[in-house]
């Protein structure tokens, strides 16, 4: 314990310019299968279970007893068939929508993606059991089912559809814009049902008006920069290439990923019928199925472009993951192009999906858990934010003061969580511009204090407690 508490002094008191370093702490577990996260706008976390049920996780890591939805009866799961996708609307906290993505029960009818709405109950922790379906989508196979569901900032709905399954795409679905397999499909969900956005790029002619892009094998996860809007997709290769797709904002409409006619920025199946490559989408980055240096990567788990405030040395990175060699890998801009690197982290896992939560922080699900991803050396600047607010003393031996010097008028809430992340306490209505309160009943450690102004803006500083 001695030992710990000096490498915390050590790494509290220098200054940090270390590179990142990804370092994974259980957050919550004792899920079934979990292979989505989605939120609210609040601090309550939505894990997604594949059997059909969905469950609420609590900023302290509880998890609620009773689940938010259970739809297993509606639900076929197996292999990568299930509940896949959740997405809330932009106006959740007044409409009170929300979108899911399943595979319905295949046991007496030929299997079909399910993109289906429902409300919440009066009871915030409670949905509603009354379903509306969107979309139907018939699977030839039990493969490739994309799943994922997101809202862009044009406020419109986007959906992952895989390319049917098998391999190689038989079928040429990809490229086939008479049917909604190996998609990205775009609707406004705003209406009873939906109805088609004008710039779609088959809105009036052609194709299916459902789709966005096409050109996709099997885009299990995708995500939306927080801060720009930017689109990044991950596609599952075929058995050599796993590809980064990224946009600015949402992309052009009737953008080209690719497949089949080409795996990753190489050629896969060059037909008579395939633009150049040079029409396409070209990812941003790709890596090699097939050994690596810490194991062999096979299928890439998509995930988000940090946009936290805890670790500012990985803000602005791409966070991804292989889901066989259990690595997380980092895409770090610079000079408009982009460097992958890895990292095996403390807990070797198969990483199914990644989460974020209403402050940027990211979450990674695998096993039966949910774990919170921290940058190791604890990168908050400590330099940049004296200027706002002063603790001490610091460390801390029983009793902390907080002083906001002429800003206090400005302070909203002050709260403090653990190394986790988890909200420990939450002070509002601060009466004056130095404010006291007793760290007696914490443990030992490391701990934030998170302040939020009337502007919305957050500042945070680290308090070590002895």
């Amino acid at each position: 314990m001695k030992l710990i508490y000096a490498l915390l002094l050590f790494c509290f008191f220098s200054i940090f310019s270390f590179s990142q370093t990804i370092e994974l702490t259980q957050f919550a577990n004792n899920f079934n299968d979990p292979v989505e996260i989605a939120h609210t706008e609040d601090d309550r976390l939505f894990v997604v279970e594949k059997s059909g049920v969905i469950k609420i996780l609590n900023n302290d890591g509880t998890v609620n007893a009773t689940p938010f939805l259970n739809i297993s009866a509606s639900v076929g799961s197996g292999g990568e068939r299930g509940l896949l996708g959740l997405a809330f609307d932009p106006d959740y906290a007044t409409s009170g929508r929300f979108y899911v993505n399943y595979t319905d029960d295949s046991s007496t009818q030929t299997p079909n993606t399910i993109v289906a709405r429902y409300t919440v109950s009066s009871n915030p922790n409670i949905a509603n059991t009354t379903e509306t379906i969107l979309l139907t989508i018939p699977q030839p196979y039990n493969n490739h089912n994309g799943g994922k569901l997101a809202f862009g900032t044009d406020g419109f709905l986007y959906i992952s559809t895989g390319d049917g399954g098998s391999g190689g795409d038989p079928g040429n679905r990809s490229q086939n814009t008479n049917t909604l397999l190996g998609k990205l499909l775009r609707l406004d969900v705003s209406s009873t049902t939906y109805t088609i956005p004008t710039t779609n790029p088959y809105a009036t002619t052609g194709g299916l008006p459902e789709i966005y892009a096409i050109g996709l094998r099997n885009p299990w996860k995708m995500s939306f920069d927080k801060n720009n809007g930017d689109l990044w997709i991950a596609d599952v290769g075929q058995s050599s290439y796993e590809e980064i797709n990224k946009s600015v904002g949402s992309g052009t409409p009737g953008d080209n990923y690719g497949w089949r006619c080409f795996e990753g920025a190489n050629n896969y199946n060059n037909e008579s019928s395939c633009p150049p490559m040079s029409s396409t989408k070209i990812p941003v980055s790709e890596y090699n199925y097939g050994n690596g240096p810490n194991g062999f990567r096979c299928s890439i788990t998509g995930g988000y472009v940090y946009r936290g405030s805890q670790y500012s040395n990985i803000i602005g990175k791409y966070l991804f993951a292989d889901y066989c060699s259990g690595e997380i890998g980092l895409l770090t801009e610079s000079g408009g192009n982009w460097t992958m690197s890895w990292q095996l982290p403390n807990i070797n896992l198969s990483w199914v999906s990644f989460g974020e939560d209403n402050l940027g922080e990211l979450y990674v699900v695998g096993g039966n858990a949910v774990y919170k991803i921290s940058d190791s050396t604890l990168s908050v600047s400590d330099e940049e934010l004296a200027a706002q607010f002063k603790i001490f003393p610091n460390p801390s031996n029983g009793e902390v003061t907080v002083n906001f010097g002429a800003t206090f008028s400005n302070i909203e809430t002050l709260s403090i969580k653990n190394s986790l992340g988890q909200q420990i306490k939450t002070f509002n209505n601060l009466a004056s511009e130095s404010f006291s309160f007793s760290t007696k009943d914490y443990s030992k450690g490391l701990y934030f204090i998170e302040t939020l102004d009337i502007n919305g803006s957050k500042t945070i500083k680290k308090l070590l407690i002895k």
